[in-house]
């Protein structure tokens, strides 16, 4: 069965644009476990993707969206963000530490993280759009729209793709 797309209100379409680096963030950890890749290498690419993408969206969903409309389904959003934020840093601060734990940190830190944007998708953003009026999804647009250029996917040592290491 073929699935449709979500169609997303421009204002918000940014935002889900990042996800799917979230979603590939996931599904290139799952490959680097599944292939026995050195935890080392997926620990560096969490970490460089905590920085460089995870933590200036889950920002900009809070700064943005979040603290202006807070309620039970945003709340749980940030909830997340706070969970998947512990996560990276206890992963991080594992580096070199027992290989099968660090694994498996790094498999509930994928299962999470999909768990979380796919929440997002299809639940959250689904209801601000109803919830939102128009002047309030526009200023949501333009504040994402003032923002630098979203997330590249550069990242150097290819794991997922089970290259030998750099």
């Amino acid at each position: 069965m073929e699935k449709t797309p979500i169609r997303r209100n421009e204002h918000i379409l940014r935002l889900s644009r990042e996800h799917h680096f979230s979603l590939l963030f996931c599904w290139k950890i799952r490959q680097g476990v599944k292939k026995g890749i050195a935890p080392e290498r997926m620990i560096n690419y969490a970490d460089y993707f905590r920085k460089h993408h995870a933590e200036p969206h889950f920002r900009e969903e809070e700064e943005i969206i979040f603290d202006h409309f807070p309620d039970e389904m945003t709340l749980r959003a940030v909830d997340e963000h706070i969970a998947l934020r512990r996560l990276f840093e206890e992963i991080i601060s594992r580096a070199g530490e027992d290989d099968e734990q660090v694994t498996g940190l790094l498999s509930s830190l994928a299962e999470k993280l999909d768990s979380h944007v796919r929440f997002e998708e299809r639940e959250l953003f689904p209801y601000l759009e109803k919830k939102l009026n128009e002047k309030e999804l526009s200023r949501i647009g333009n504040a994402l729209d003032a923002l630098p250029a979203g997330p590249r996917d550069d990242y150097a040592d290819e794991f997922w793709l089970n290259k030998s290491s750099l």
